[in-house]
């Protein structure tokens, strides 16, 4: 007996063995220089920094416009899915996905150590001095707002967009259709998602390289465990059993439920340094300086200190570029995968405002807390431990608090399941990235993954460290940068044929029923059919009426076919115009919940039914939100007859 389609192995060998042997081979090739410690790592991020510092700066730069200029323009409206489609789930939970799979594991790194690492190193001036303080905030704004996150939600946006309104698979390659067309079923795309998936585990070893150092610091601190790179590694693989659990329960059960459990974590714990530190200065200099941050954006964002060199750009500003762009096959995919339905103004704000906001706070708070500590306070020694070894900021931070032992452990916590919930759902993309856009592939296939990423991982970290880890994340953003470039074009021109068409549609409008008599009319109007009192009407008057034109068209030699789905009772017409774009009319059968007063309905029908079915017109790009149940064929054939009037008129535009 074979195994339910749902259980099968999809495995696109196209990607998957020559992903695995590149990503590895260039990883053990790195383990084998010769000269000892970070010095290779060290050596090859420098010459990236020296050479392509710019084309990151472009990109973040450019990503930033590209979203504003989006999220205001009538593209806006525009769906991530069929017109007809609604958000799968609800806005606290998408949020809170995009948090825990995003950039949260990072935040519990850097809430801490980056402002203190700024105020006491700032770019350009003397460190510890009040201007350091507020430049110190601001750029950490910088590094982990919009711009991050702007990246993240124009890959996220793209494969979105063609995977849920043109059923492309939900991979990178699908965004280059409108450039190279079906060559993306080809070598070509795949090497495209080969990239994808080297990326991906490159820019989520980061995170979790950072994540490990910092749970070995909080197990150190607390328990006494040794701070040993081989204690990492074996933290690593035992969080990573964790995470392939939660891979194996699914994305509702397991991702959503861990990221939401993280997210009201985060927030308790927030409220609790706000509360417990000096409340009203903390949120008098989130404010400030977010305000000076805004400000600051464009010049900050081009601001490259090509007459100030220094070695704190690359170090910092170009590893964080580096990072969001290699994250971006990932986090792209997964949030395009939990976004259907949404607009793209709806997305983008979303993907971008939320998270910035929140950030800022979070930055602010904890940030700004650590500053008060060793500014107004006096504790200096905070700042010194921070600057030896970052990962113990945040613990060395919660001693000047109340409850330290239990913020701790409240801490440690979050940073597990951030761990946790960074590497499933990374496994989870990589294992989509490699199977053609399928997710619901077996248990064993998707854990799979988890092993490569901690492997991964393990070894960068074994082999080199931090230094390691950041080098291979600015590496691999390289070709992934010059790939999105392509994306955001492809994407473009298909966003002005969508436009066109929507275009099209507004100058046509669907008529409405011209029914024979007022009486009649309202027989239909309090009329709440059955499903198969639907498929009757299919059968005796659609069908019927798509044939006849259908025959009409050809007379004329134009190509066009009539098919019935008995079991999704659809019924759909799909006329055959060459290289352009086919026009599709289908009439499909939609439940709804009966009305509250239903005078259509008798009283004992309606203690039998609370649903009714409408047959409701479908075009290539969705529903069309009108019902055509009761309608003649001959008011059928006029209405399939203006939709594509409509839909010439879409292809006259888009000739011109």
């Amino acid at each position: 007996m074979s195994e339910p389609a749902e259980q099968r192995y999809i495995i696109d060998k196209t990607v998957f063995y020559p992903a695995l042997i590149l990503l590895f081979g260039a990883i053990f090739l790195l383990l084998l220089v010769p000269e000892k410690g970070s010095d290779p790592f060290a050596g090859l991020q420098a010459l990236i920094v020296d050479t392509a510092s710019w084309f990151y700066v472009f990109i973040a730069g450019l990503v930033s416009v590209v979203v504003i200029g989006l999220a205001i323009s009538r593209y806006g409206d525009i769906k991530l899915g069929p017109d007809h489609s609604e958000p799968e789930y609800s806005y606290g939970s998408w949020v809170s996905m995009l948090f825990a799979a995003g950039i949260g594991i990072g935040l519990m790194f850097y809430g801490i150590a980056e402002p203190v690492m700024h105020f006491l190193s700032p770019p350009t001036g003397p460190g510890g001095t009040p201007a350091a303080a507020t430049e110190a905030i601001q750029i950490s704004y910088f590094h982990w707002g919009f711009t991050a996150w702007a990246i993240y939600a124009v890959v996220a946006m793209i494969l979105a967009y063609f995977a849920y309104r043109h059923d492309l698979p939900l991979t990178l390659r699908s965004a280059f259709y409108p450039l190279i067309g079906e060559r993306i079923h080809g070598p070509v795309g795949a090497a495209v998602d080969i990239f994808a998936v080297i990326c991906t585990t490159c820019g989520i070893s980061v995170s979790l390289g950072l994540g490990v150092l910092q749970i070995n610091t909080g197990f150190n601190y607390l328990f006494g465990l040794p701070i040993d790179v081989w204690v990492q590694v074996g933290l690593i693989f035992a969080t990573m059993a964790l995470a392939t659990a939660s891979v194996i329960l699914g994305l509702d059960s397991g991702i959503k439920r861990l990221s939401e459990i993280n997210v009201v974590l985060a927030v308790m714990l927030l409220l609790l340094i706000l509360l417990t530190g000096p409340t009203a200065l903390l949120l008098a200099g989130t404010l400030q300086n977010f305000g000076a941050y805004v400000a600051g954006l464009v010049p900050r964002t081009l601001d490259m200190y090509v007459y100030e060199p220094t070695e704190w750009f690359g170090g910092w500003t170009i590893f964080y570029w580096g990072w969001w762009i290699s994250w971006a096959p990932f986090v792209g995919v997964f949030v395009a995968r939990i976004s259907k339905g949404r607009t793209i103004r709806e997305f983008l704000v979303g993907v971008t405002v939320v998270p910035t906001l929140f950030i800022c706070l979070w930055m602010g708070v904890l940030g700004g807390s650590a500053l008060d500590v060793i500014t107004n306070q006096g504790f200096v020694e905070l700042g010194t431990a921070v600057q030896e070894n970052p990962a113990v900021g945040l613990f060395r931070f919660l001693e000047f608090l109340p409850a330290t032992e239990l913020l701790s452990v409240i801490s440690l916590l979050m940073i597990v399941i951030f761990f946790v919930t960074s590497a499933d759902s990374g496994a989870m993309v990589l294992n989509m990235l490699s199977a053609n856009g399928v997710d619901n592939t077996p248990a064993l296939q998707r854990s799979i993954w988890t092993f490569v990423i901690a492997l991964a991982a393990s070894l960068l970290l074994w082999g080199g460290g931090l230094q390691a880890l950041q080098t291979a994340t600015i590496a691999s953003a390289l070709p992934f940068a010059v790939a999105t470039l392509g994306a955001m074009w492809g994407f473009g021109r298909a966003l002005v044929v969508d436009g066109a068409k929507r275009k099209a549609h507004s100058i046509h409008t669907p008529p409405t029923m011209a029914a024979e008599g007022w009486r009649d009319r309202l027989n239909l109007l309090l009329d709440y059919p059955d499903q198969a009192t639907v498929r009757v009407f299919q059968r005796d008057a659609v069908v019927p009426a798509m044939q006849s034109f259908a025959n009409a068209l050809a007379d004329k030699g134009v190509v066009a076919n009539v098919t019935v789905d008995d079991s999704e009772v659809i019924a759909r017409l799909i006329v055959s115009h060459g290289e352009e774009v086919n026009f599709v009319y289908e009439v499909r059968a939609r439940s709804l919940p009966l009305p509250d007063v239903s005078l259509g309905v008798a009283r004992n029908d309606r203690d039998r039914q609370d649903r009714f079915f409408r047959a409701e017109v479908h075009l290539a790009e969705g529903g069309q939100d009108y019902d055509v149940m009761g309608w003649t064929e001959e008011q059928l054939i006029v209405d399939i007859l203006n939709q594509y009037e409509d839909h010439l008129h879409f292809l006259h535009i888009q000739r011109h």
